[in-house]
């Protein structure tokens, strides 16, 4: 399946995924709790992803300057690197896609506690990114 195409299986309903995190969460409802976890999660993606790399090797990283020094943004966009070697072994992607689904959980209450819509949000993100293309820039 092309990468851009949509399947039934894969579609997430997000205000169905933010409306789930607003009834199971309990322990950590308070906005101080939430923000936090945000960070936690992130801190364990992070470790998850170095781990991958010391602990298991299914990656490394490679890193070195980037170059900017090409003609167009298009061009700059097409040569810049992810400094990342090799793909995630099933064990590691396993860990990382773990520590994501828990940051999206947070975030889905973090959204909730302050009635912010998640799929209101994606979209306007979307949006700004299919109007602004490359020249987001971020």
């Amino acid at each position: 399946m092309d990468r851009n195409e949509i399947s039934i299986d894969k579609t997430i309903i997000y205000d169905d995924f933010q409306n789930k995190v607003s009834e199971v969460l309990v322990r950590h409802k308070s906005v101080l709790d939430i923000i936090t976890k945000l960070d936690e999660y992130n801190a364990r993606i992070n470790r998850a992803v170095v781990k991958s790399v010391t602990s298991c090797g299914c990656i490394s990283i490679d890193a070195s300057r980037q170059e900017y020094n090409k003609g167009t943004l298009e061009e700059v966009r097409k040569e810049l690197k992810t400094h990342v070697e090799g793909e995630l072994c099933e064990i590691c992607r396993e860990k990382v896609e773990e520590e994501i689904g828990s940051y999206l959980f947070y975030l889905a209450a973090l959204c909730d506690t302050l009635d912010i819509n998640l799929t209101d949000t994606m979209l306007k993100e979307y949006r700004n990114l299919k109007t602004l293309g490359i020249y987001n820039l971020k």
